[in-house]
């Protein structure tokens, strides 16, 4: 294998490419999306200041799929930031690929009355 081709170095890759595109401010901060083979993470990000305004994971939800628990921390996410007043924001799905957990996050955030 060539140096620099593994999964993880290829989705690095991509993520530096969009985090030199994407970042967040007070008024439209960023929420970023990890996700581990296990669980799912998302932030919502005031790059200026270096702050995380509200967050979410599956860490603690058990007992159903990953693509529903995805749904669940897209809806907690939106209702955190809502919470703290931010309804605008960009989002950085973290050089994985727009599908499956990722999407159904995003979407659920969308639903919850994130805008982005």
């Amino acid at each position: 294998m060539k140096k620099g081709n593994s999964k993880t170095e290829l989705r690095a890759r991509r993520h530096k490419k969009i985090r030199s595109q994407v970042s967040g401010t007070i008024e439209r901060p960023r929420l970023a999306v990890y996700k581990s083979n296990q669980y799912l993470y998302a932030q919502v990000i005031d790059d200026v200041s270096g702050k995380t305004i509200a967050q979410a994971s599956d860490i603690t939800m058990k007992g159903k799929t990953k693509t529903e628990r995805a749904k669940q921390v897209g809806v907690e996410i939106a209702k955190n930031a809502l919470a703290k007043k931010v309804s605008k924001v960009v989002f950085d799905r973290g050089g994985f690929s727009y599908t499956g957990r990722i999407k159904m996050l995003a979407e659920a955030a969308r639903e919850g009355g994130l805008q982005f």
